[in-house]
This record gives structure tokens, sequence and C-alpha cells, in this order.
């Protein structure tokens, strides 16, 4: 079981190679639910949603939290998460060229990566987190796997520390393979995962960025990549954290906001429509309920 306060584990095992992993999160006990008495945001259209206190892990609000689904991209929190924990982001890694039949295959969204292109691992999270990349998803997971099948092992293997027990990951970006649900995790989980990623300041400050822009240097082009969050600029106190879409999953989106110094944390799955209207009503619903709690 996982400890409830401060955490530092030591990965083995299924992880290729020792991955110290250190974390500050707060697990809520087993007596933490939704605000009793107290009903939820009204008009949510997700299939799955949650909300809970980004501090203390309190659930707020819920909706099949405990169902597993497909989360498509926000896979890619995980992804950045394990480079994150492992470190050496200054480290250099050369674009393979097998990016461009993989995201051609997949119609996959990706950063416009150039083969032959070397960056630093730091520059592929925003290549991966802000136009959801899944070529530099790919890249980083070759790197720092090393090779795709050991990156995909750590990301399970995190996931099972953090408590994510009703968690798989098939894929390091969240594509439909090899089936479009053999990844899956749930809302309760993906709240966890987006807890323990937010507490990592290198990841927070990536996921608030709207655009990273990247002047060509000395062994690549230049990039401008714009952050897919519709919140971001939209609702006041966003600061992440990262969306998704598959024809499986549906339209997700994992979002943090703060408030006069409160801050809550929520996930929605599978909401109808399009990325943005979907994605930012649901959310924009769930905030405003969460903020007009008496007392927090």
């Amino acid at each position: 079981m996982v400890p409830r306060a401060r955490l530092m584990v030591r990965a083995t095992g299924l992880l290729a190679g020792s991955v110290l992993i250190a974390l500050a999160f707060a697990v809520p006990s087993p007596a933490a639910s939704a605000a009793a008495g107290v009903s939820g945001p009204g008009g949510v259209g997700a299939k799955a949603a949650a909300v809970e206190n980004a501090a203390t892990g309190r659930l707020l609000w819920s909706r099949e939290e405990n169902t597993e689904r497909p989360m498509a991209s926000i896979t890619k929190v995980m992804t950045a998460f394990v480079v994150i924990s492992e470190g050496h982001l200054d480290r250099k890694i050369i674009i393979p060229s097998a990016v461009v039949a993989y995201v051609r295959e997949y119609d996959a969204s990706n950063a416009g990566l150039r083969p032959g292109d070397t960056l630093t691992a730091g520059q592929l999270l925003y290549a991966m987190l802000l136009p959801s990349g899944a070529d530099a998803a790919y890249a980083l997971a070759q790197a720092y796997g090393p090779g795709i099948p050991a990156f995909i092992a750590k990301m399970n293997a995190v996931a099972r520390l953090l408590g994510m027990t009703r968690t798989h990951f098939s894929t390091f970006d969240g594509l439909p393979w090899p089936t479009p649900y053999s990844n899956y995790s749930t809302a309760a989980n993906l709240l966890t995962l987006g807890r323990a990623a937010m507490r990592s300041a290198v990841f927070r400050s990536v996921v608030d960025q709207r655009s990273y822009r990247l002047g060509a240097g000395s062994g690549h082009h230049a990039y401008l990549w714009r952050n897919l969050n519709p919140l971001l600029g939209h609702y006041p106190g966003v600061i992440g954290i990262k969306p998704g879409y598959t024809g499986a999953a549906g339209q997700c989106l994992l979002f943090e906001a703060t408030r006069n110094g409160y801050s809550v944390i929520g996930v929605t799955l599978d909401s109808p429509g399009s990325i943005t209207a979907a994605n930012r009503a649901d959310a924009t619903r769930i905030l405003n309920w969460a903020f007009s709690l008496p007392g927090h």
C-alpha cells in the first residue's frame, strides 16, 4: 500500500535499470469521499469524471471514477513523469527516422519533428506535452527505455508504485494499439497521476506554457509548438495539464486550476463533441462548481 504522506522509492525489477523517483503527494485516506449532501456540477456530459482538492486529494465529486476507460494522450503525462524522474534532461536525442512512418500510420498528433534533428530531452517534453507530439513521445521512450518495450514496462511499474491499481499502459502515447482498449485507466487513478506529476516543478512549468518557440540551432530546425489544452488562456487560474482524444476514448482532459490559493484537479473521460467545445464545457462546469463550494 502506498504511504500516505511523503514517498521516496527506488523503482527496480520491471524498470530497465534503477530509477529514483522522489514524490511528495498526499494520498487520500480511505475515508476521503465526495462532499456529503452536496450535489455535483450540472450539465457535465463526460461518461467518467472526478474533481479533487489538489493539495489533499479529498474527492469533491465524481462519476464512474473507478471505471476503466481508454485515456488517449493523457498517457503522455506518465511518459513525461518517467522521463523527468530519471533526469538528465539535457541529454541530446537524435530524432529517429521511424517517427515519420509512425505518425503517418496512426494519423497521430505530432510536433513536426525532423528525423536527424538533435534536441534535448527537456525540449522534447515541450514537443510532447504542448502539441501532444507522438513523434516526441516516441523519441523519448526509445531513448529512456532504452527501447520502447522497456519504457512501457517502466510506465507500468511506476503506476503500481503510485497505487494506480486499475491502470495499464500498452503504449507510450495513448494511441490505440495493440487494441483501442488495451491502454486504460480510471478517473480516480488519473487524478493520482496528475497530482504526482504536478508536484514536479519541471512538469508544471511545461504544461503551463501556451506555446514554446525553439529557434534554429546547431543540429536542429526551428520549431513552434502550441498548447492544445483548451482551458489555458480561457479559464482564469488554469495551470495545466493535458487533453487527449481517440475514437475509443472520446474527448479527455486532465486539468488543474488555482483560485485564491486553493487548487483543484479534475479529469473528464469521453466528453461528447469536439475537443475544444466538449473539454472546455465539461471542465468549466466542474471548476465553477468546485470553486463555489463553501469553505472548499
